[in-house]
């Protein structure tokens, strides 16, 4: 039973009785007013156990319940699988019934299907009922992922020569590569330069998605890894989102910068080099990674 905030005794006595917990509202107002318990009774969710006494009952309720809905928290960049476990850490639904869901849910948008939720479920904050399923909580972080589109994402779509899904492909491969908001952008106009040309896009963080578990760092033999996710291996975007980008990473694949580069390598301090050609990216390399 859930006792809302501003709710009257009376009102909760109502409340009780009509759940079968009390056999009367009037002796149950009459109980928490003669013993002036009304003060030590919180709006909260509460849960009580057959066939107990008026005591007992306000006693429950003296010990306060749970809160109705919880705060959860999903960090940008986070996959569905990280969130489903997240999920089933506020103690709500429980994480493989949540990712089978975003599995075989899809949304459509601007006439293109999505292929799951993957990428589509928002990372905010968000106040969830405790009751909620599966499919209501991812609802409210596909609705916000909705909001959070530009306004004429159609139209910028249309521009760019690509569809909303594969923009939000781009940009969770942002997402998960870029460590600094001033090289989202950029990031983006590498990947679309090379979609253009039809040169691979070589993006491990496509190969880590593959993994059921993080790795910090790939080997030669995993650049190999036979997966539709590995980019080394086959051209054009994998096949959906790698994680769920958030409203900077969006912004940058709808709007990238205009550049002629075509690679990038990590220099440190949370910053890359960009290249133009496949020399400056060898020397590049040779600086920093040697």
């Amino acid at each position: 039973m859930i006792v809302r905030p501003g709710s009257s005794i009376s009102q909760i006595g109502a409340q009780l009785k009509a759940e079968g917990v009390v056999s009367s509202a009037r002796l149950f107002s009459l109980y928490v007013q003669a013993r002036h318990l009304a003060p030590q009774i919180q709006a909260a969710e509460y849960t009580f156990p057959a066939h107990l006494s008026l005591r007992e009952v306000t006693d429950v309720l003296r010990q306060g319940g749970r809160a109705p809905a919880v705060w959860l928290t999903i960090p940008e960049g986070f996959t569905a699988r990280e969130i489903a476990q997240r999920v089933a850490g506020a103690g709500l639904s429980d994480a493989r019934t949540f990712l089978q869901m975003t599995r075989s849910v899809d949304l459509r948008i601007d006439g293109a299907v999505t292929r799951g939720l993957e990428g589509y479920l928002f990372p905010d904050t968000y106040l969830v009922p405790r009751h909620d399923d599966a499919r209501a909580i991812a609802g409210l972080m596909t609705a916000q992922f909705l909001a959070e589109l530009p306004r004429d994402h159609a139209a910028l779509a249309k521009r760019l020569g690509f569809t909303v899904p594969q923009i939000v492909t781009i940009a969770s491969m942002v997402e998960r590569e870029a460590k600094v908001d001033d090289e989202r952008a950029m990031m983006a106009g590498v990947y679309y330069n090379r979609l253009r040309i039809g040169m691979p896009l070589e993006v491990d963080a496509t190969i880590e998605y593959a993994f059921p578990r993080h790795k910090k760092l790939l080997t030669f033999a995993d650049l190999k890894l036979e997966t539709p996710y590995n980019t080394y291996l086959h051209g054009g975007l994998p096949p959906t989102p790698i994680a769920n980008p958030g409203r900077k990473s969006l912004l940058a694949a709808f709007h990238p910068a205009t550049v002629d580069y075509l690679y990038y390598v990590y220099r440190g301090g949370g910053r890359h080099q960009f290249s133009r050609t496949l020399e400056e990216q060898e020397a590049a390399e040779r600086k920093y990674l040697h």
